[in-house]
């Protein structure tokens, strides 16, 4: 990490509160059905939200706050009643949605659904397609979670890889890429190292998943 980039590490109360002006800020979500609590630089959140959409977006909202090192995240999705769906029109929806995404993998993309959980499978060949599927799918009324199985294609040198991916957070203007260390075994990455901020953790796998040939991203970075 830069020296002059080094930020002193705030108080538990002090990132709550920054949590918590976050969340109000966050038009997606109900702030005040979200509880906080910090120890450590560690977020617990529990609660109840009416989408998991929502649910998604108030992670996405933690992550953005300075201070923030891990988040327990168990938030539940209580469905209105008027958005409660049927295992079976859910999956129709899913099927059709994933058909209709232009950027969502060509095909070949498999839906299970199981009292409102979503569960795609089958393969893509970029990480964009992947992300852009479980984002089509999450939104859908009815949802309660998505697992995302969708694996990528695999098809590239380890050596090539290994390049393209250090150049990629090289270029990545929220990571410090020479605080990240880059393991490549097959088509599995594992990134070791410290990052500053939880958006440049996000960053950083992100990065990765936009290299073709990566089939599994292992994030071991620590947010100090």
């Amino acid at each position: 990490m830069h020296p002059e980039l080094k930020i002193e590490r705030k108080t538990d109360l002090k990132t709550r509160d920054d949590i918590l002006a976050e969340l109000a800020q966050e038009p997606r979500v109900d702030a005040a059905a979200v509880a906080v609590s910090v120890k450590d630089g560690v977020v617990s959140l529990t609660g109840h939200v009416s989408s998991f959409d929502q649910k998604i977006a108030a992670e996405a909202a933690v992550k953005r706050v300075m201070g923030v090192r891990a988040i327990a995240e168990e938030i539940e999705v209580r469905l209105p009643l008027a958005d409660v769906r049927d295992d079976g029109e859910i999956a129709e929806r899913a099927a059709s949605l994933l058909a209709w995404t232009i950027t969502a993998p060509p095909g070949g993309i498999k839906v299970k659904v199981e009292h409102g959980h979503v569960t795609l499978s089958g393969q893509a060949d970029w990480g964009y397609q992947r992300q852009d599927a479980e984002r089509a799918v999450r939104r859908l009324a009815g949802v309660r979670g998505v697992d995302n199985l969708i694996t990528l294609r695999s098809g590239v040198k380890q050596s090539d890889l290994e390049e393209r991916i250090r150049k990629a957070l090289m270029r990545n203007a929220l990571v410090d890429a020479a605080s990240i260390h880059v393991a490549i075994d097959g088509d599995k990455v594992t990134l070791t190292g410290q990052v500053r901020m939880w958006c440049e953790r996000d960053a950083a796998e992100e990065a990765v998943w936009t290299s073709p040939g990566v089939r599994e991203v292992v994030d071991r970075l620590v947010i100090i």
